[in-house]
């Protein structure tokens, strides 16, 4: 089998929760060995994310650390801060999640760690970055949604603003740090040299809604809730078919005439003056909406989706994420793989959404039981004796799992 991207780097991580696990599970997806460092009392928050009464591993921990290694020591304990030490000189990359100074306060921070090793990248992710007025403040995706703008764009025209289903600014600034840390080690290969990233939960946040600060920046228009419609392109919804409701987007004038002629057999509607340009059917948004669905009443959501799709327009039924899941095109892209798990057996899990012919993603393996690799990467990455390591774990700075 071919190597992966990134067989051979190696990455301490001591993050928690979702956005730098993500990052981590990112790289290591395309081959990094990630070694994540856990509290031993509970370790990782997400590792008690499960329903009240069940005993198995919680789904979202074992969803976001797949492929990882998993060490319990305490790093607010000297010991434990120079064990972390020992490891990071033996690392290509850290990536830590912690509050502002927290990391050189333990003897951590990215000055005293590349002066052990000048060639390691320091990847952070934060609430509000390492620089600012609020640079002491943790980062919470909620927070986010709503300090930058998304909420106000989110939910009905007359309601209330909402905050999306999933952490999606979690998300986006581990991967922000998975590519600025890809883009480091490009670097790192030309240079010799390593550096430090910075990564905040706002800074993420802001630039997810590029297209609309730029027109706040440029024409001074602030964005508000429009549900599920648009106010620069039309004909973009939720039309109502026979049998329920489904999503159309036809955005410009070519597709809108394509689908007037081709998806809905009714080219008189080209020639409407109020919709024969997009500034027009944004205009008449309304109207437009009350036409179509008018349309669309005359058929089934399944016979909609099939006639507009072979005539190249965008459409879609409004699934569950267990629909999601179930559906022919999730089982055609083999995104639902089975990994091994030590206590669990196989579970099943989402793969990598790269495709990648000359360095595959790894074939995914459960995530790990806390503290399952303690010993083994304090003796052989660290050069760590069983004497240290019993001396450590007597002491309760370490767990052996």
């Amino acid at each position: 089998m071919a190597e992966t991207a990134l067989a051979g780097i190696r990455i301490l991580d001591l993050t928690r929760v979702l956005a730098g696990p993500f990052c981590t599970m990112m790289l290591s997806d395309l081959g990094a060995e990630v070694l994540k460092v856990e509290n031993p009392d509970g370790g990782d928050e997400t590792r008690s994310y499960r329903p009240a009464g069940s005993d198995s591993e919680s789904p979202y921990f074992l969803a976001i650390n797949r492929n990882k290694r998993s060490l319990a020591i305490d790093i607010t304990k000297p010991e434990g801060a120079i064990a972390i030490r020992a490891l990071a000189a033996k690392c290509d990359v850290v990536v830590e999640s912690m509050r502002t100074g927290a990391m050189e306060r333990y003897g951590l921070g990215y000055e005293t760690l590349s002066q052990d090793n000048p060639r390691l990248i320091f990847g952070s992710i934060s609430g509000y970055g390492r620089t600012g007025p609020l640079a002491d403040l943790g980062g919470y995706d909620p927070i986010a949604q709503a300090e930058s703008g998304m909420m106000a764009m989110t939910g009905d025209e007359d309601g209330a603003p909402t905050r999306m289903g999933v952490s999606l600014f979690d998300v986006m600034a581990g991967q922000y740090l998975a590519q600025g840390i890809l883009a480091a080690l490009f670097a790192r290969y030309r240079t010799g040299k390593g550096q430090r990233i910075d990564v905040p939960l706002y800074d993420s946040a802001l630039s997810t809604i590029l297209p609309y600060a730029a027109r706040y920046m440029m024409e001074g228009t602030d964005e508000t809730r429009v549900g599920n419609s648009s106010r620069v392109a039309q004909p973009l919804n939720v039309y109502e078919a026979s049998d329920g409701p489904f999503v159309l987007c036809a955005a410009g004038d070519r597709m809108w005439r394509k689908m007037c002629r081709d998806g809905l057999n009714r080219p008189d509607l080209v020639d409407d003056p109020r919709y024969a340009a997009n500034a027009q059917r944004v205009a008449n948004h309304i109207e437009l909406k009350a036409e179509l669905d008018a349309i669309f009443a005359s058929a089934t959501i399944a016979e909609w989706i099939d006639r507009l799709r072979k005539a190249g327009i965008p459409a879609g039924a409004i699934r569950t994420p267990g629909e999601a899941l179930d559906s022919a095109e999730t089982a055609a892209r083999g995104m639902i793989v089975q990994a091994p798990h030590p206590t669990e057996g196989e579970i099943p899990t989402l793969r990598s959404a790269l495709t990648m012919t000359g360095t595959p993603t790894r074939a995914p393996v459960g995530a790990p039981r806390l503290g399952a690799d303690t010993e083994a990467v304090l003796r052989d990455i660290a050069g760590y004796d069983d004497l240290q390591i019993n001396g450590m774990a007597n002491q309760g700075i370490i767990s052996k799992g």
